[in-house]
């Protein structure tokens, strides 16, 4: 193997860590900001470009950091490795209520395709790239734009996701219909496309957007029920506006409470 390989076990329920243990010189990447919390004698280092050993030149580097701003994740990366004596321990937290996903990248023939916000942390050698579209109209109306990320070795890698999780095993040639941001992630051996709604009422009132995704089999799909993005519109839908205390909520009057109460006036 050429990543290194590690055990680990996954807490909670809908606000989950994964716990990472680690033998002597054995290490894990993550995304900056995951990191809960560690044993002493384990060493975090920042490294520029997504953490494999595939080229360990400059420009290599830099290639490998320039594909993830690309999906919009930060240049650096952050490198736990064990330096002590016995096994060591590291933790990494979900960013928002769901669920976290183990990926077994040797059972998917080495590379697996997700959304580009999606990656938590991974083993030691485990390439962290991009995954380029195609299609024209899946690269424009997909959510995701022309890229997704693509994780791509023989390791564990971690794959984070909102509210509950569905996996689809599809056969080969049937097809799933999903919304686009509830894609987590697949099998590369599964086609994406975008296909359009269709129908005047659904574009016009349907309020589910203009466009699903279908996925293709054979292979496994990652599908989750509440997206951030979905999750981020509730919660600015629902905020008061102009710093102030919404005094409508949860009474009888609403919203013709602040009007009656002369707060907006």
């Amino acid at each position: 193997m050429t990543a290194h390989e590690i055990d680990y076990v996954i807490y909670g329920e809908e606000m989950q860590y994964v716990e990472i243990e680690l033998d002597p010189n054995e290490g894990v990447v993550a995304e900056a900001g995951s990191f809960m919390m560690m044993d002493s004698g384990i060493q975090m280092e920042t490294i520029f470009g997504d953490g494999s050993k595939k080229d360990s030149s400059l420009m290599g580097k830099i290639f490998g950091a320039g594909k993830r701003l690309l999906t919009g994740e930060s240049l650096f990366m952050t490198a736990f490795y064990n330096t002590g004596m016995g096994k060591k321990r590291v933790s990494f937290a979900s960013p928002y209520p769901g669920k976290i996903i183990a990926i077994d990248l040797s059972k998917f023939g080495g590379k697996f395709v997700c959304q580009k916000d999606a990656f938590l942390c991974a083993a030691k050698g485990v390439s962290v790239g991009i995954e380029f579209s195609k299609k024209l109209g899946r690269g424009l109306f997909g959510g995701e734009g022309f890229i997704m990320q693509k994780l791509e070795g023989d390791g564990m890698a971690f794959v984070h996701a909102g509210g509950t999780t569905a996996v689809k095993e599809l056969a080969a040639g049937e097809t799933l219909k999903v919304d686009t941001g509830c894609i987590i992630g697949f099998d590369q051996t599964v086609d994406y496309d975008i296909e359009f709604v269709g129908g005047i009422k659904n574009t016009l009132f349907g309020g589910e957007g203009l466009f699903f995704a279908t996925l293709t089999g054979p292979g496994t799909v990652y599908v989750q029920s509440l997206p951030f993005s979905r999750l981020a519109k509730r919660v600015w839908a629902a905020a008061p506006r102009g710093g102030g205390k919404d005094k409508g909520e949860g009474s009888i009057l609403g919203g013709l409470g602040d009007l009656l109460d002369g707060d907006n006036f």
